[in-house]
């Protein structure tokens, strides 16, 4: 059985909070509804972009210490031949 991560549960028992709020508001319903909406869009899009960008800086990453086979040494030389 699928036991959902703590914050994972108190963003879901949030935003069913706000929901049912939003719905018995008497005049405000609508517009409490729409706001919910477009903020769950938008941390959507939000998480979808850094994802996106996530992969593309791991992948450069990788591209670059390939192109440097392998680096590693950081460009440092411990001992007295440091410099030459």
């Amino acid at each position: 059985m699928f036991t959902p991560p703590p914050w994972l549960s108190y963003l879901l028992i949030l935003l069913s909070v706000r929901l049912d709020r939003a719905r018995n508001a008497p005049s405000k319903g609508a517009s409490a509804v729409e706001w919910v909406l477009i903020t769950a869009i938008i941390a959507g899009v939000a998480l979808g972009l850094a994802t996106l960008i996530r992969t593309l800086v791991e992948e450069r990453q990788t591209e670059i210490e390939n192109a440097f086979n392998g680096g590693g040494s950081g460009g440092y030389r411990s001992g007295g031949d440091a410099g030459r």
